[in-house]
């Protein structure tokens, strides 16, 4: 069985679609049991997926009680990219001509300082632009084959209420209508509804590498 890890998959959004192809998904998320920080990946995984969360990164971290540390925020995109060289690593003979992971991909909020780190992004999106009604762009890293983008268009008005928590229509109102599962949108705090993954988007990152 093809085996794909997400590691601080979170809500599982991202690798939903494999799991329902009926690949073998392993979420390294601490509620699960898993620690990206100590994980050392099986034998014959096919392909990784990365959301490391990074507040420290944010360029909208405006108010926040502890001072910036870079340091800090790199943690656990040092275990998520250890994880994956690892995997890269295992050569089945030294004249081996293609990676030994189909693919692996790392995202994050498009406007922070992670690039700084890990340089351009290999792919940028905005969820509109997998046929959502709303904006969140957001920044890719990795080796992966680009998901084919269906855009969807937004008047100004939906734009700036997607922005904002503004009534009728807030932001997240606007998110709820677009994920895995709409009942237990409600039971999550911000960050974790901002993390999560548009349906759309892992559903296209899924038919370019399955």
């Amino acid at each position: 069985m093809k085996i794909i890890l997400d590691l601080c998959g979170g809500t599982g959004s991202w690798s939903l679609p494999y799991k329902e192809a009926g690949f073998k998904v392993i979420n390294v998320e601490i509620k699960e049991g898993l620690d990206v920080k100590t994980f050392e990946p099986p034998d014959n995984v096919y392909g990784i997926l990365a959301a490391p969360p990074c507040p420290m990164f944010s360029f909208a971290r405006t108010n926040a009680k502890k001072p910036r540390d870079t340091r800090q925020g790199l943690e656990l995109v040092q275990h998520c990219l250890r994880i994956i060289w690892e995997c890269q690593h295992r050569l089945n003979n030294d004249q081996q001509k293609y990676s030994p992971l189909k693919f692996w991909a790392l995202e994050n909020p498009y406007y922070g300082m992670l690039s700084w780190f890990l340089g351009k992004p290999a792919f940028v999106f905005n969820p509109f632009e997998f046929g959502h009604n709303y904006q969140k762009k957001t920044s890719v890293w990795g080796h992966f084959n680009e998901p084919v983008k269906t855009p969807v268009e937004m008047t100004g008005e939906q734009k700036e209420k997607a922005k904002t928590n503004s009534q009728p229509m807030p932001k997240f109102d606007y998110m709820k209508s677009n994920t895995i599962a709409p009942e237990w949108f409600g039971k999550l705090d911000r960050k974790a509804r901002r993390a999560i993954t548009p349906r759309k988007f892992a559903l296209a990152f899924y038919k370019a590498n399955k």
